[in-house]
């Protein structure tokens, strides 16, 4: 039997204005990397951005809570202008925090 991969939990928020604001800055990088450079991709991240950032400050710390939060808030936006989904973009935040803390997204190690 496959054992399920565990949760993952980040350490406690210290600074989630700046955690935020580094999280806005690769969110954006990836937006620009993965299709063409976009404007709505500077807002999308500021969207993303500013829901982790309440996430944390409401002391959120499971990786998978906080992209199930991306993708109900991110419902709301407008993606019409875009080559993303909310999907995509929750993804895509899921990606960029297991790479900071080194954490494989193949397998979850």
């Amino acid at each position: 039997m496959v054992e399920p991969i565990p949760p993952i939990t980040l350490p406690p928020a210290r600074h989630p204005e700046q955690e935020g604001a580094w999280l806005q800055q690769n969110l954006r990088q990836w937006l620009d990397q993965e299709f063409l450079p976009e404007a709505i991709n500077g807002t999308i991240a500021q969207r993303a951005a500013q829901i982790y950032v309440r996430q944390r400050m409401e002391d959120e710390n499971d990786l998978g809570a906080l992209v199930m939060a991306i993708i109900s808030e991110m419902q709301a936006f407008d993606f019409s202008q875009s080559f993303y989904s909310e999907f995509a973009v929750a993804n895509a935040v899921s990606d960029i925090l297991l790479d900071s803390l080194g954490i494989d997204r193949c397998c979850g190690q």
